[in-house]
């Protein structure tokens, strides 16, 4: 097989046992790898209803054909599981340099199965794996764990690793690689705790044959002359993710005291020009592997309480969730929240959801002093932003209920709280209101892993104006008025990224790239007949399996719906005052251009036989 090693690890924790198997290369074709094949093992292994932090769920961490090519942002793996948050189809995605190491080693992923009796960490080299007591790391921070195995194995080891926030479960703990990246989203590293896994640490010296070298770097120095001439470059290597928050803030649709305004009035302090001006945190950038645009961030607080400490980020997402949905202007309290998420192990966007959900809660009377064990809730307090952060990643008070989840804490605190927990199937939203750019609400609604925006990234060309090549034929003309036709964007978006994610490369090459080009390094690197046509067919197929799995678990069409504030509460100010999300004009002719059942949301058995998933027609359709 070329491209893909067509091996996987599997570890059955509970007997201790390692075994290496093949991937069947119809397998390979069908979903390529990434979250593509983790999702086919997923449906496949794990039984219906089972526990996402008990034994019978998977914990499976996969590269695709591209990771660890010199083809662009060819630097990521996905984790997937049974998701805490969502009891439905989890999964996280992270960039940096561990998956291509990872890739070197002569596998293409692993599949943790059962739970561990004693804390382990698996230890991958040349065709070899191996489980190693974890003892030594157990309850250390990602740093410290990081720096301890490379210490006992070798500083040339790559360390993908837990927190203390996975290890203890809470819900929206993530896996982080390389210190600082985080496959954040849908409570990854809770699964990963559960199991007893600390750590995989990784060191290889091999290399996938391409099935057609010259096809591919032929291909592939294409891509880099278009990143490297694209306004994208220019914006993302200056300022990184971060320019957004002034750019979505214009729009009047950066989500400010838990979504109760789409406008931060202070924004400058915050923004682009904050983290990355004259005096500000950022003191260098840092790319993923092979990626040409170096978008991330490496920051240090020079001033202020948090003085010394340093680390990457914040992204877009902690700069949205910490600061302004928590009204905190401080930036140096923003990175230091940013790096207790990082060193622990937490997810941003949930984190700083739950602590401003916690906080609205709190001023309307719904929860007191007494339910917070004597903690004055209060938006504005940048002091209480880092104590709480850090009591959510030790489940230690207050932090305890915060751990659960917006959804979980709505449905304990009851009073009409659920209206503004803001959350789609239990995962907390990112930080772009859905009622200044219409069309991101029915993306938010559909988005398998539940609130969600870069499943289909549709933010690129609303609030960006983005072209996206890879959808060249979908365009978006009023951001503010919903058109059933341009469901199709969604659609189209949701296929598309999703195939990136199981090639391995990162979305960010979706905003400049076209379909017809991403599709010819696949091929190149495959072998497989990889059209156009066939780059889009493979999103489909994988999109409707995850679809089948959620369906399997329980999720029906009225789980595709928004929290309540989005539907029924105008936004106040800015450019789009006084709009709503109407969701149901968009809804239907997006489950018919799917080819899914009004009715009831699921994938038609047409459909299925169409991508030639007949054999979960039984497991939905009876």
């Amino acid at each position: 097989m070329f491209g893909l090693w067509g091996k996987i690890i599997r570890v059955d924790l509970s007997k201790s046992k390692v075994t290496i198997e093949d991937v069947p290369e119809d397998k390979a074709r069908n979903y390529l790898g990434g979250s593509g094949l983790a999702t086919m093992y997923l449906y496949d292994e794990v039984p219906k209803g089972a526990d996402p932090l008990g034994p019978e769920n998977e914990l499976i961490i996969m590269t695709g054909p591209l990771t660890g090519f010199a083809s662009p942002s060819a630097s990521r793996y996905n984790v997937t599981c049974k998701s805490p948050l969502t009891n439905g189809w989890g999964n996280a995605n992270s960039g940096g340099f561990w998956a291509a190491e990872f890739k070197k080693t002569g596998f293409d992923g692993v599949i943790f199965q059962g739970v561990s009796p004693n804390p382990v960490y698996l230890v991958v080299t040349d065709d070899k794996a191996e489980l190693r007591d974890a003892s030594f790391v157990w309850g250390k921070d990602v740093a410290a764990t990081t720096d301890l195995i490379q210490e006992k194995l070798g500083k040339d080891y790559n360390v993908l690793c837990i927190g203390p926030a996975g290890e203890i479960k809470v819900r929206y703990a993530a896996v982080m690689n390389d210190k600082h990246r985080a496959a954040g989203r849908g409570g990854v590293g809770a699964v990963m705790g559960s199991k007893q896994v600390k750590a995989v640490a990784v060191k290889g010296t091999k290399r996938p044959k391409l099935a057609n070298e010259a096809a591919f770097n032929e291909a592939a120095r294409k891509q880099f002359d278009i990143v490297d001439s694209s306004a994208m470059k220019v914006g993302f290597t200056a300022y990184g993710t971060s320019f957004g928050v002034d750019v979505v803030n214009v729009r009047g649709g950066f989500p400010t005291r838990n979504w109760q305004t789409g406008v931060f009035p202070e924004v400058e302090k915050i923004g682009s020009t904050a983290l990355c001006g004259e005096g500000a945190p950022l003191y260098d950038t840092k790319p993923c592997y092979a990626c040409p645009i170096r978008c991330g961030r490496l920051t240090k607080i020079e001033k202020g309480p948090y003085a010394g400490r340093s680390g990457e980020g914040p992204e877009y997402e902690t700069l949205g969730a910490l600061g302004g949905m928590n009204v905190i202007t401080d930036i140096e309290a923003i990175c230091a929240a940013n790096y207790i998420c990082n060193d622990l192990g937490l997810d941003t966007i949930s984190t700083g959801s739950c602590i401003a959900f916690a906080t609205e809660c709190y001023e309307k009377g719904l929860i007191t002093k007494e339910d917070t064990g004597g903690i004055e809730l209060r938006f504005g307090d940048p002091a209480l932003l880092v104590e709480l952060t850090e009591k959510i990643a030790k489940r230690e008070g207050f932090g305890d209920f915060l751990a659960e989840g917006v959804k979980r804490m709505a449905e304990k605190i009851g009073k009409g709280s659920e209206a503004f927990a803001m959350h789609v199937k239990g995962l907390e939203l990112p930080c772009y209101d859905s009622r200044a750019a219409k069309i991101t609400g029915l993306a938010y609604a559909t988005a398998n892993r539940g609130g969600d925006h870069i499943t289909a990234f549709v933010q690129g060309p609303t609030f960006f104006d983005m072209p996206f090549l890879i959808i060249e034929e979908s365009k978006i003309k009023d951001v503010l008025k919903e058109d059933p036709a341009e469901a199709k964007v969604v659609k189209d978006l949701e296929e598309a990224l999703t195939t990136i994610d199981a090639a391995g490369a990162c979305k960010f090459m979706g905003l400049c790239l076209d379909a017809e080009g991403i599709a010819a390094t696949i091929a190149g690197a495959t072998g497989f007949e990889f059209s156009k046509e066939d780059f889009r067919r493979t999103g489909e197929r994988i999109y409707n399996l995850a679809r089948a799995f959620n369906v399997r678990e329980g999720m029906t069409k009225a789980d595709d719906t928004l929290p309540k504030r989005l539907l029924e509460d105008p936004l106040p100010e800015g450019p789009a005052k006084g709009h709503v999300n109407n969701l149901a004009i968009l809804l239907d002719p997006y489950y018919e251009m799917r080819g899914w059942d009004k009715e009831t949301g699921k994938p038609t058995q047409q459909k299925l036989k169409e991508l030639g998933l007949d054999y979960v027609i039984k497991d939905i359709w009876g």
